[in-house]
């Protein structure tokens, strides 16, 4: 599943996210969502979260629910 829609994202779930830094390369970090930090139902480049490490980006990919 891609990550554009916030209500498929909720803390605990595992997904790839992009890092800024990385947006140019596409390169992805896999991690656990603490934090939802987009506040719209949807966004086109995917929610914005902060991982349980404190790393910041945008779900490109959902793993598990």
């Amino acid at each position: 599943m891609n990550g554009q829609t916030r209500s498929q994202i909720q803390p605990g779930v595992e997904v790839e996210i992009v890092l800024k830094q990385d947006q140019r390369t596409g390169k992805t970090t896999k991690g656990i969502v603490k934090d939802i930090l987009t506040k719209s139902a949807n966004h086109p480049h995917g929610i914005k979260v902060r991982l349980q490490d404190g790393q910041v980006g945008r779900v490109k990919v959902i793993i598990s629910k």
